[in-house]
């Protein structure tokens, strides 16, 4: 019966490891945590314990079967997850990484126990008692990765100013899970040549301690960049705010001028009338409205989205495109700016872009926004289009260089993180977006 468990106990790391790999995208589940452990748990039960009788009475090293395993639970972990191959695929080999370097030490730990030189040509498989300390080393592992994982991983991925990066991380990991598949000796006795043991110990620790400095590392340096990349999106929308500041001024010193010039409007109305020459006067009028400046500059009374929208409906302006905005919003509504004018500002310049190929007569720009229930944002953006929309799995590409589209994953993120829903249809040349944000 020991023989037997020698396997499954090697195998069985994959729930400690799945459990560790799902402690930063909680928040990014497709279905509650406690259906997917529902299935999942039996799911990686069974696959230890079948997989550890096949490599029992097959004679075959674990590693064999757990290469094809791992593939499937990689692919199993990403379908179970809302977010991109990049990432989950990350947060997997990174979980492996960390698990190799501790089969390494357990593998030493092993040769300590049996320390049988002369049949150890045969030993496929840890001994039990190493079988449970590379078990319970993975475990430990996984609580002391439990509140990094839970907090500061997790705004990790659910930040997408940092999204270039992952798809370079996964290269960190597998270095790291090579070097330790190329330390494993062809022949367990070489363990007991020399000194060779001790080194494989001392390799083996510093591995796993570089490996963890190295993620600590990347943490921090990706905190250190996404704090600095939402410093510089409140920049922009300070910018944003300030342009829209200098244009009610200059809306407001334009309106001055015309109530300041409305004095001899009169007087030259005055004297039309008593020439009683009516077509004159229509003539004058209709010349003095076309001059009267615009009042559209105020939507709502909160400042962040107003800003957000009268920047854009001036940028509508002047490209000729007709801008409608329905907003009903009070000042002091319990929301997320940020992610309410990040919404915003992707959805209007994908407005202006399209807008932009498109015929004059067919422009047009639609805005609304109100509450519903007071926790629940709404937002739907309406606009024409001409050119060809590309949408591949679900997913619209991008109309000005290759691959996704960025605008509309960044809004889809924003709503799944948020606990709120997205939806974007097109049909007749005509482009609808609904939002809905919780707030």
């Amino acid at each position: 019966m020991s023989e037997i468990m020698r396997p499954i106990l090697e195998i069985a790391v994959i729930i400690p490891g799945m459990l560790l790999a799902y402690l930063p995208v909680k928040t990014c589940l497709r279905q509650a945590p406690f259906k997917l452990g529902l299935w999942m748990f039996p799911l990686l039960l069974g696959i230890s314990l079948s997989g550890g009788i096949v490599c029992y009475y097959f004679q075959i090293m674990t590693t064999l079967f757990l290469i094809p395993v791992l593939l499937f639970l990689m692919l199993l972990y990403h379908k179970t997850l809302q977010i991109s191959i990049w990432k989950s695929s990350s947060i997997f080999l990174a979980v492996c990484a960390v698990f190799a370097c501790v089969k390494s030490l357990s593998r030493a730990v092993n040769a300590i126990m049996i320390f049988e030189p002369d049949i150890a040509e045969k030993q496929l498989w840890l001994c039990v008692k190493a079988g449970i300390f590379y078990n319970l080393i993975c475990l430990s592992f996984v609580l002391i990765a439990w509140y990094p994982a839970t907090h500061m991983v997790r705004i990790l991925i659910a930040d997408e100013n940092f999204a270039q990066t992952w798809y370079i991380f996964w290269i960190l990991p597998l270095i790291f899970i090579g070097l330790n598949q190329f330390m494993v000796p062809k022949y367990q006795s070489t363990l007991y040549t020399g000194r060779i043991l001790q080194i494989y110990i001392v390799v083996s620790i510093v591995l796993l301690i570089i490996l963890t400095l190295f993620y600590a590392i990347f943490l921090m340096m990706a905190l250190s960049l996404n704090k600095n990349a939402r410093l510089q999106q409140e920049n922009h929308f300070l910018s944003l705010q300030r342009s829209r500041y200098d244009n009610l001024c200059a809306a407001i010193e334009e309106t001055r001028q015309v109530r300041h010039d409305i004095r001899h409007h009169y007087l030259q109305l005055a004297a039309l009338a008593e020439k009683g020459d009516m077509e004159k006067i229509k003539e004058y009028l209709s010349s003095a409205d076309r001059k009267m400046p615009s009042f559209d500059f105020h939507f709502c009374d909160n400042q962040a989205v107003d800003s957000i929208l009268g920047y854009y409906s001036n940028h509508a302006k002047q490209e000729g495109i007709p801008f409608l905005a329905q907003i009903d919003i009070p000042d002091n509504f319990l929301g997320d700016e940020m992610d309410i004018c990040l919404v915003l500002s992707n959805l209007l310049e994908n407005a202006i872009e399209a807008s932009l190929k498109t015929e004059d007569s067919r422009r047009k720009i639609v805005i609304k926004m109100y509450l519903h229930h007071t926790h629940i944002l709404l937002i739907q953006a309406e606009n024409n289009f001409d050119a060809k929309i590309l949408e591949k799995n679900g997913v619209f590409q991008s109309t000005k260089h290759s691959g996704n589209g960025i605008g509309i994953q960044s809004i889809r993120h924003i709503t799944e993180r948020n606990g709120g829903a997205s939806n974007f249809t097109y049909k007749d040349g005509e482009f609808t977006a609904k939002i809905m944000l919780r707030i």
